[in-house]
């Protein structure tokens, strides 16, 4: 695995005063995308603390994703010791989080003060239902020399006026200790801003590979940063079940753990694998699901979870051989690729899974569920007499009419709990359950054909969201992945709105997402490496106007950005051209 170093090329975090100063004198548009990899390494890191008064360390220019609107101002705004915190009503949660992000690196725990009752340099913080017309995550941004002005209709978008404040002040604010010689200013702008789309999404398996929960808050943190709101959390598949279950212990005893794992690439062969003949495994208990819920809450995200049914089931069956096709005792499946053995669709696996869901539902207040549907293998039903006899006593007319009736089944009893099914394209096959939201992962056809029926879509095809593909044509410098190739500009160039639809139609379009399944993608590192930075050009996809988008202006903002990921520690990869 090749990992970026974090002092293997010159630090960006010792270029953004240079840059910057570019920056805000108008100049970044020509700069080419890979300047910093180029610009000597001796530049001194104190160079802030001898920049001139008016001089901000920041561009303008600097904020993923994109606003919809931002005007340069003259000057800057410096935070000081003295500048206080003054919120509104109903900005009391924002303005902590403020001070929680500017105190370790400047050695400064700044007042908050009510908003009446500030008095001098202050960064107010209030929500104005005057900006109602900028939706529930919009916001204006106004900094000024005497002061800055976050506002906002609702609670989400005063939190994300603060990741673009954020964003302008130097990489490290976000050290976790004090950093000295820094001049903590702002550039001078007014920011209008709020989303193209309501779901912007981030999807992790951690199925496959578990990853622990402190990984899943940096992943949040991370996502919160640029402006994600939904955290698609994959937690059972063939490989390892993650979610203790109440009155289903054997779950996690048996379903969380496989004795070895397929390391080499996946072929046809079996006789050509290679293994690495250790345990891997790990589980989420209540506690660890409802502090990552949390989490994501404080973040303005929304944890959607996924329990994949009908198919995708090996670990639960290896947990309960009665609830298969065959009845047969198995174990998680070692190997990538779709198993032959899943749920039998009758009313045993019915209770089943709806007993999980059950739990699931007291652990996570999304409004959506996700229960997978992807990846039936119709064969093997047709081939068991068991569910050939289900099939029969139901009348139904094939296979597909069978994985139909179980999910509308699920459907169903979600929606009788104020929750909405969310499921893979495949539950269009045999007929779309009613309240289903539907995932279009297998091109874009899957997705139009939900929402030409009145049906909500997320946009998540291979072509441009699958992050666990490679990023460059020359495989032999990347690490193993599980296949296809998804470069950066592929991604940033992505629309998520097929031309076919009518603007009716496009409506049913709720966003986007990227997907990083981890058959071939081990550690956190790794996921890091295979996410960013593709992972914030579809931010940027999901978040800005269309028009807004602009592939060399979002390479100059992303070498900006990538002094904040040194510092947070991301191992990202560094984007040159595939």
């Amino acid at each position: 695995m090749r990992l970026p170093s974090r002092t293997g090329a010159v630090t960006v975090r010792r270029l953004a005063p240079w840059l910057a100063c570019l920056a805000w004198a108008g100049q970044p548009a020509h700069l080419p995308a890979h300047l910093p990899a180029h610009l000597p390494a001796h530049l001194p890191a104190h160079l802030p603390a001898h920049l001139p008064a008016a001089a901000c360390v920041a561009p303008t220019r600097a904020i993923i994703p994109a606003p919809v609107s931002v005007t340069p101002l003259p000057g800057c705004f410096e935070v000081s010791a003295g500048t206080i915190i003054a919120a509104g009503r109903g900005a009391d949660t924002v303005a902590r989080q403020l001070a929680d992000l500017l105190a370790p690196a400047t050695g400064w725990r700044l007042r908050i003060a009510d908003l009446d009752a500030a008095r001098g340099a202050r960064i107010e913080l209030r929500l104005d239902a005057s900006l109602d017309s900028l939706g529930p995550e919009g916001y204006r941004l106004d900094v000024g020399p005497n002061g800055v002005t976050m506002r906002a209709p609702a609670a989400a978008g005063l939190f994300y006026a603060l990741q673009s404040f954020r964003q302008l002040l130097p990489a490290a604010i976000e050290r976790r200790a004090r950093v000295r010689g820094v001049r903590w200013t702002v550039p001078a702008t007014r920011i209008t801003d709020r989303p193209r789309f309501s779901w912007r999404g981030s999807h992790l398996d951690v199925a496959r590979h578990f990853m622990p929960v402190e990984f899943v808050k940096k992943w949040l943190d991370l996502m919160a940063l640029q402006k994600l709101n939904r955290f698609h959390w994959h937690l059972t598949d063939d490989q390892g079940w993650r979610l203790e279950v109440p009155g289903w212990p054997r779950l996690t005893e048996v379903g969380a753990w496989r004795r070895r794992t397929l390391r080499g690439p996946y072929t046809p062969d079996s006789t050509t694998w290679q293994w690495e003949d250790r345990r891997h495994g790990g589980f989420y208990t209540a506690d660890d699901v409802r502090e990552v819920v949390a989490y994501a809450a404080a973040r303005h995200v929304v944890v959607v979870p996924e329990v994949d049914l009908p198919a995708h089931t090996t670990a639960a069956i290896a947990a309960y051989p009665a609830l298969g096709t065959f009845g047969t005792a198995t174990e998680p499946q070692a190997w990538w690729g779709l198993s032959q053995d899943v749920l039998v669709p009758d009313s045993a696996s019915l209770a089943f899974a709806t007993d999980v869901l059950a739990h699931v539902l007291t652990l996570f207040p999304s409004p959506w569920i996700h229960v997978g549907g992807d990846e039936v293998p119709m064969r093997y039903w047709a081939e068991s007499p068991r569910v050939q006899r289900v099939k029969q006593a139901l009348g139904l007319a094939d296979e597909p009419a069978l994985q139909s009736w179980f999910i509308g089944r699920l459907d169903a009893w979600l929606a009788a709990r104020g929750r909405r099914m969310v499921g893979w394209d495949e539950i269009l096959e045999g007929g779309l359950a009613p309240n289903a939201t539907v995932m279009s992962w297998r091109g874009t056809s899957g997705g139009i054909a939900a929402a030409q029926t009145g049906h909500d879509v997320v946009m998540t095809p291979t072509s441009h969201t699958y992050f666990d593909y490679y990023q460059s044509r020359d495989r032999s410098a990347e690490p193993l992945a599980i296949g296809g190739f998804l470069p950066l500009d592929s991604v940033y160039a992505y629309e998520p709105v097929p031309a076919a639809l009518s603007p009716g139609q496009a409506s049913r379009v709720l966003g986007t997402q990227g997907q990083i399944w981890t058959e071939y993608i081990r550690t956190p590192k790794e996921a890091e490496y295979m996410a960013f930075p593709r992972l914030v050009a579809l931010s940027e996809v999901a978040w800005s106007p269309a028009s807004r988008r602009d592939w060399r202006d979002f390479r100059v903002r992303l070498g900006v950005q990538l002094a904040r990921w040194r510092v947070l520690d991301v191992a990202f990869r560094r984007p040159v051209d595939p």
